[in-house]
């Protein structure tokens, strides 16, 4: 049975809702978290169904589960505060997508990092690449025991930070980083909800922040401009040339945190009503364009 370590730091009256990733954990959004409340925001970084427990555990879910899940930490949040946005890292970014969609009344602003619709980053062994074929092939009951192994190097640039995940990844406990390899059949499941996201896309005008690693090792930066270019809504991309896909843990994490910090105010002043589908900025992290 999967082990509970959600958390919640209290704030003010503007809460964050932190989703992390297919396989992940909570603590890979707890700098963030942190970042974030330090500037008086109220954050929950919540537990996804089926997480931070054995693979049998995950198994037993879906991607409508862990939406549902995000809609039961949403409406927990969302108790507490006034003004409510959701982030998420990786899927947990399409997983805020799908909430958008589904309560777009309830969402003030979207903080996307590392958006995943697809594997095709520059690390992905080429046939992981083709697990976009899963949701095809796993209902002909192929391949339900197997797995697609996590590789070097890992989502992260940082070589201190990467022998800390890598080694609580691989030492067999799920909850303090994640499972190390994507089942197959959870792979489909993402892919299932990444269809249903990237089709409804033009739907969500919700003010959105695209964070992207110019270099993501495990989704390219083409997943960033799909979302930038099919959103309804304004939108900024920050753009990390010194991250890979972990951009919540990796070493520019600091302006992950700035960043998101700073577009909550400026939805929260009014400055992100521009024309839909307009993109708001697109700021690198090296400096001002």
């Amino acid at each position: 049975m999967p082990k509970q370590v959600d958390y919640l730091l209290p704030g003010g009256r503007h809460g964050v809702l932190l989703i992390h990733g297919l396989t992940g954990t909570p603590a890979e959004m707890r700098f963030v978290a942190k970042g974030l409340n330090r500037r008086g925001y109220t954050v929950y970084a919540m537990q996804l169904d089926g997480h931070c427990g054995s693979v049998e555990d995950l198994l037993a879910t879906g991607w409508r589960d862990w939406a549902a899940s995000v809609s039961a930490a949403a409406a927990k949040l969302g108790a507490q505060v006034d003004k409510l946005f959701v982030g998420g890292l990786s899927m947990g970014a399409l997983l805020a997508l799908n909430y958008a969609l589904e309560q777009p009344d309830s969402v003030h602003g979207l903080a996307l990092y590392g958006t995943t619709f697809r594997y095709d980053g520059w690390a992905v062994p080429a046939i992981a690449k083709l697990s976009f074929l899963l949701p095809w092939v796993v209902p002909l009951g192929i391949g339900r025991k197997r797995s697609f192994t996590e590789v070097f190097p890992y989502g992260l640039r940082d070589e201190r930070m990467r022998n800390r995940i890598v080694g609580a990844m691989f030492g067999g406990d799920s909850s303090a980083a994640g499972l190390p390899g994507n089942p197959w059949p959870s792979l489909a499941e993402l892919y299932r909800l990444a269809r249903h996201v990237r089709a409804r896309l033009p739907r969500i005008d919700t003010p959105a922040l695209v964070v992207h690693a110019t270099e993501d090792d495990v989704a390219s930066l083409r997943n960033a401009r799909m979302v930038m270019d099919r959103l309804a809504g304004p939108s900024e991309l920050l753009e990390l040339p010194e991250s890979y896909h972990m951009v919540t843990l990796d070493g520019e994490r600091e302006r992950v945190i700035e960043g998101s910090a700073g577009f909550f105010q400026r939805v929260l002043r009014g400055e992100s009503a521009q024309h839909a589908g307009t993109p708001l900025q697109h700021l690198r992290a090296v400096g001002a364009d």
